[in-house]
């Protein structure tokens, strides 16, 4: 990640970005979870290239495979006083940092079940210690004091899946301060299309020209936000949408209409996040070509940027 870079994403109309970021491998200190000076340092240089664009920041703690992939009753006690330590530590160095700067306290919590990752309806199990989880980020946050008493403070559901969070696994952590704290799901739906290309369109306004098109359209994106809406949003939190985002994919034979869809998708997902008040977060993994997963929107690399995908970032704009 360099300076240019950011002043690239600023120049083409964003206004915040999400920076995930892996801990545990930049460690000086295992037990107490101390990260290495050098890394937050690092870290540091980032969200200061960012806040020098007058742009907003949330930094999480992303991919941490002893945390994520462990939402077990048996690492409860275990995981919680790490994700602690850890966040006492992220915080304590960030604390004199202005509001513009926002933690997320996890990811996607996925159960790892016989080597596999469950992405399917969570146990009671499952939800309640991601419960924990985030209870005890927003604990160990506020504990550091200074500008972290008011900082706002991003919590997520399940596997950040708004359905089962809706669902009533879903615990809204206590806070000593009001109204600063958000909740965050992602959204790919329907996967079919926006993460696996199994459809090459998607939305009623295809339909009618005579694609194939998947069950889950316009109507279906609406209702699901306005249910998160009249939750979370109605409850007194903020909504961050903390990954968007469809791949590019298509048939040659009709490849200007399905690059059309595909702009038409991120209009229509942003057009309902931004309506709602919610905070959305395009997921740009820097993948291009056709197939699944190709998520990138700008081309990067250490020495230059550019548009990798116009119909992308025409939709969102």
């Amino acid at each position: 990640t360099t300076q240019d870079m950011i002043k690239y994403v600023k120049s083409q109309g964003f206004n915040a970005i999400r920076i995930p970021v892996r801990w545990t491998e930049q460690l000086s200190h295992e037990t107490n979870m101390v990260v290495k000076e050098t890394w937050l340092n690092r870290v540091k240089e980032i969200v200061d290239w960012c806040l020098a664009e007058d742009m907003y920041v949330i930094i999480n703690v992303h991919h941490e495979a002893w945390l994520d992939r462990n939402p077990f009753n048996t690492k409860k006690t275990e995981n919680n006083k790490k994700l602690a330590a850890l966040w006492k530590c992220i915080a304590t160095f960030f604390r004199d940092y202005d509001q513009r700067l926002a933690f997320a306290g996890t990811n996607e919590t996925i159960a790892l079940v016989d080597g596999q990752e469950n992405w399917n309806k969570p146990t009671d199990e499952w939800q309640t210690v991601q419960n924990s989880y985030n209870q005890t980020f927003i604990d160990a946050v506020r504990a550091t004091g200074g500008k972290n008493y008011y900082r706002h403070l991003v919590v997520q559901t399940y596997a950040c899946n708004g359905y089962y969070g809706l669902d009533g696994g879903f615990i809204t952590p206590t806070d000593v301060v009001e109204g600063r704290m958000s909740v965050e799901f992602h959204c790919y739906d329907p996967y079919e299309y926006a993460g696996s290309g199994a459809y090459y369109y998607w939305g009623k306004k295809y339909k009618d020209m005579g694609k194939r098109v998947p069950s889950s359209d316009e109507i279906t994106l609406s209702n699901y936000f306005l249910r998160i809406y009249n939750k979370w949003w109605k409850e007194g939190l903020g909504v961050v949408l903390g990954e968007y985002g469809a791949t590019c994919h298509y048939q040659n034979d009709d490849k200007e209409t399905q690059m059309e869809n595909l702009q038409y998708y991120y209009k229509c997902m942003v057009s309902e996040a931004r309506k709602r008040g919610f905070a959305a977060f395009a997921w740009d993994n820097n993948a291009f070509g056709n197939g699944t997963e190709k998520f990138g929107i700008f081309r990067r690399s250490s020495s230059a940027m550019s548009v990798g995908n116009t119909y992308s970032l025409k939709g969102i704009c």
